[in-house]
């Protein structure tokens, strides 16, 4: 009998971040109300195109949470929404009118003209 054991390759993040976002990730956990285990982002129903993206604080993991470790927190994916994020980069952008998170996200077919959400 064969003891070869499988090794597997690490899987990647669903989705990668800026260091601009990692930073702001950074800064929303220390300014949490209270203490949480990292953020979770999601894609809830809403807006004129369907789909919205949604951050909020995480105080436990919820099964299917996709984790992703970075070295400022844990970004969660929800498990609901992990298929319309993957191969999406998420960054944070402030500029003189507006600031943000800004995702870069190859699943999405359309936006609505004020950019709130997206259609896949």
């Amino acid at each position: 009998m064969s003891t070869d054991t499988i090794t597997r390759r690490p899987r990647p993040a669903p989705i990668s971040l800026t260091p601009g976002a990692e930073r702001r990730i950074a800064d929303l956990i220390a300014k949490a109300p209270g203490p949480v285990a990292g953020v979770r982002l999601s894609t809830p129903k809403r807006g004129c195109s369907g789909l919205a993206y949604s951050i909020d604080y995480v105080e436990t993991a919820k099964p299917g949470d996709e984790a992703i470790e970075t070295p400022s927190g844990t970004l969660y994916v929800d498990g609901a929404s992990l298929l319309y994020l993957i191969g999406s980069v998420m960054d944070w952008v402030e500029d003189d009118f507006t600031a943000g998170f800004v995702f870069n996200n190859p699943n999405a077919k359309g936006m609505c003209g004020c950019g709130e959400s997206f259609t896949i």
